[in-house]
Parts: structure tokens; sequence; C-alpha cells
């Protein structure tokens, strides 16, 4: 009995080691897998650093080096060649084309009957544009020429009144100078008779004495009235030249009030003055309008540009100069042109407000100077008008 139960006891013992070993090791399980990974990374990484192969640095491509190098010099090369292009032109955003507007109003009052034009269209000088009414005007012309024949009649008059004076005076002279041939007769005779009574009493009666008197003082009246006459005759000449001179005046003035009217009429049908096209038309049949209000514009055909440069792009720009104008409303033309001439002032100079640099602080700002360019050959499909915007580049070198 005791030696089976010791049996007994040994196998039980052996059947319980191997379970306890296996408790133990099922305790770990984790430790083992993580064992076991570990081993497993570290083989694959082992592996990883010997398959990749090593980076090479930027000065071991020698092909990359060498396109860089090409790229950087051929970059030097133009940004020079540009900077010695480039140096020899002055080029400015800051210009537009330009013209005298001639803007038409009318001078005279009165109602639009017709307007012989349309907007945009092209005209030429003395070409007829707008009728005005001219009813008043041609009824005042009528007096005028009504009081200026009035004055030159009364022109004529005196000149042939002075005619008739003139014949007057002549005839007064006349008898002027026969009463003055009696009047000297009858002094001698007067003379004679007292002579003879001086020197014989009995020679001359007394009637005969008093007779001679008589005669020589009635001769010296009429001589003196005659002699008046002709005085008389010659003022009215007088008179009448200055009636004439007056009359004249008169012509002059009447004259100058016919030349008005005429003037006023010819006010009432409005033409071109230039060549040019039609803009901003504001009348219409029917409008009255008053002197000084604008209907219409005319762009010259004549342009120019102007170009405001700043004043340190002038130090080498001069009359004469080419220039190549880029307009922006005909991108493919480049139209040729030069520089005419060169604002004495900068634009700040005549504005309304021109600038007191004297008072206050002063910071130095770099102006603007217009310069005038004058196209050369302007082409006649692009539609240059006072305001576009062109980029003009001037040779100055």
């Amino acid at each position: 009995m005791a030696d089976r139960s010791e049996g007994d006891d040994k196998p039980a013992d052996d059947t319980d080691a191997p379970s306890r070993d296996e408790g133990r090791k099922s305790d770990r399980p984790d430790d083992r897998k993580g064992d076991k990974s570990g081993s497993d990374d570290d083989d694959h990484d082992d592996g990883d650093d010997e398959d990749e192969p090593k980076k090479k640095g930027l000065l071991q491509r020698p092909i990359l080096l060498t396109v860089g190098a090409v790229i950087l010099i051929v970059a030097i090369v133009g940004a020079v060649l540009y900077w010695l292009h480039a140096r020899h032109f002055e080029v400015t955003d800051d210009a537009f084309v330009d013209t005298h507007i001639v803007r038409l109003a009318p001078q005279i009052s009165g109602r639009v009957t017709r307007v012989l034009v349309n907007d945009n269209q092209l005209v030429g000088p003395n070409q007829p544009l707008v009728d005005i009414d001219s009813a008043d005007v041609q009824t005042k012309v009528a007096q005028s020429q009504a009081q200026k024949a009035q004055a030159q009649a009364q022109v004529d008059n005196a000149k042939v009144q002075i005619a008739v004076n003139r014949a007057g005076y002549q005839q007064a002279l006349a008898d002027a100078r026969a009463a003055e041939a009696q009047a000297i007769n009858a002094a001698r005779d007067q003379t004679r008779y007292h002579t003879l009574q001086s020197l014989n009493a009995a020679a001359v009666s007394q009637q005969q004495l008093d007779q001679a008197d008589a005669q020589a003082r009635q001769t010296a009246a009429q001589r003196d009235s005659a002699v008046k006459a002709a005085k008389a005759r010659a003022d009215q000449i007088t008179a009448s030249i200055t009636q004439v001179k007056s009359g004249e005046e008169k012509v002059k003035a009447a004259q100058s009030v016919l030349d008005e009217a005429n003037i006023n009429l010819g006010y009432a049908h409005i033409v071109a003055p230039v060549f040019g096209h039609i803009a901003q038309k504001s009348v219409a049949v029917g409008n009255y309008v008053e002197p000084g209000a604008q209907l219409m514009a005319i762009v010259p055909l004549n342009t120019w540009i102007t170009a405001n440069y700043k004043e340190t792009q002038l130090a080498l720009m001069r009359p004469g100069q080419k220039a190549t104008i880029k307009v922006d409303a005909c991108p493919k033309d480049r139209i040729e042109g030069h520089v005419d001439s060169i604002q004495r002032g900068a634009g700040q100079a005549f504005g309304i407000l021109p600038p007191e640099n004297a008072t206050g602080n002063y910071v130095k700002v770099v102006q603007r100077v217009p310069v005038k360019i004058v196209l050369d050959h302007p082409p006649a499909d692009c539609p240059l008008g006072p305001g576009m915007s062109v980029e003009p580049s001037v040779r100055v070198r």
C-alpha cells in the first residue's frame, strides 16, 4: 500500500510539472512574440540598409551644374544686352493723344431750322453745319440798307448844293467886281468935281457936285453889298461841304450797321472752320439756342502726342530726336514721330493753385514735364483722338 502510494505520488508530480511549465509559458506569450517580432524587424532592417543605394550630392552631378551655369550666364548676358539697348531710350506710359479741339457755339440767338451733319462725320472747311432762323436778322439788314440809302441821298443833295453855291459865288464875285468898278468910277468923278470946284467955283454946280457925291456913295454901297453877297455864297459853299462830310459820316455809320446786320445774318449759318470729325453733337432741329451755348465740337485731323516725362528723363532729350509710339487702340501699329518741343516748366506750375514751396515743410517729388511729339506719318486706319493712351519711346542716344 505504501509503495503504490509513493508510485502514484510521483507520476502525479510528473504530470503537474509540465502543466506548471505550460502555465509559466502561457503567462509570457507577448514576451516571446515581442522578441520574435523584434528579431524579425532587426533582420529586415539589416536587409534594407544593405539594398538602398547611397544618395549623390549636387557636386557629383556635373550635367546639372553645367545646365545651371549656362542658364545663369545666358540670363546675365540677356540682362546686360537689354540694359545696353534700353539705356538708349526713354519710355513713359503717362502720354496721350492731344489736339486743339474746336468747339462751335452760335453768336446769335434763334431757333435751329436745320442740322446738316451727324455724329463722327468728317467735315471740311466752310461746310454748312447748322442753320438758325434768320427772319429777325434779315429785317435788321433791310432797315440798315434803308438808313444807308437815306444818308447817301443827303450826301448827294449836299453835293448838288455845293455846285449851286459855287455857281452863285462866281456870280456874286462878278457882281462885286462890277460894283467895284462903278464905285471906283463914281469916286473918281466925285474927286474930279471937287477938284474943279476948288479951282473954279463956277465951273461945277452944286447940283453936279451933290450928284457926284450921291453916286459915289451909292456905288460904294453896291460894291459892299456885292462883296457881302459873294462872302455869303462862299459861306454857303462851306456849309454844303460840311453837310456832305456829315452825310458821309452818316453813310459810314449806316454802312457799319448794315455790315453788322450782314455779319449777324452770316452767323445764322454755322460752317466748319477746319477739317475734322464731329464730336459731342448736342443740337437738334427745333432747339432754341443762345450765344455761347456749345452745339458740337470738331476734332481736327492734326494730332500730336503729349508725353509727361519725369524731369530726370530729360537730361538727354532734345527736339528732333526720333520716337516710336505704341497706341493702345492699335497695338499692331508702330507709329514713327519726333520730339517737337519740351515745355518750359512742370505741369504743376500751370495749375489753378500752384504750389507754394516756401511755406511749411518741403518734400522733394520728381515732377513731370509735358513733351510734344509730332507724328511723322499718322496711320490712316487707326482712329487717333484726343485723350487716347499711348506709350512713346524716344531714342536719346
